[in-house]
């Protein structure tokens, strides 16, 4: 019985620590698409590019703060959408992108982190007058 527990004890620990880092990165992955979400929601109702993108980089911040998520994001808003004429569908998206630390697993095979990065557009309102800078 005891042999059988000195062979197993490991694999089984070496089981837990996967799940608990897949679980971290599932977990992480869910707070970047919704600071992807924020960012390109918040960047929607502005009224100008320059407006947008510091509206996007507060709102992913915020809510990876919000879901506890530890890591200095990376935000890029395509704003393209501001110089299309009222009147016309236009759209604007924000790509967040995030280092998920998992250096405190301390399992060999396992990298010190992972870039989780997710994408987000949302529509502009045709009628709402917007600057095209």
């Amino acid at each position: 019985m005891t042999l059988e527990l000195a062979i197993l004890a490991p694999a089984l620990i070496l089981v837990l620590v996967l799940l608990i880092a897949a679980g971290r990165i599932v977990i992480a992955h869910g707070a970047v698409e919704a600071a992807a979400r924020d960012a390109a929601r918040q960047a929607s109702i502005s009224r100008d590019p320059s407006s947008a993108r510091t509206a996007a980089l507060a709102s992913a911040r915020a809510a990876l703060a919000r879901e506890g998520l530890q890591c200095t994001p990376t935000v890029s808003v395509d704003t393209g959408g501001f110089s299309a004429p009222l009147g016309r569908p236009a759209t604007v998206s924000a790509t967040v992108t995030c280092d998920v630390r998992l250096s405190d697993l301390a399992l060999p095979g396992i990298p010190g982190s992972r870039a989780l990065t997710s994408h987000f557009t949302s529509s502009l309102d045709p009628y709402r007058a917007r600057g095209d800078r």
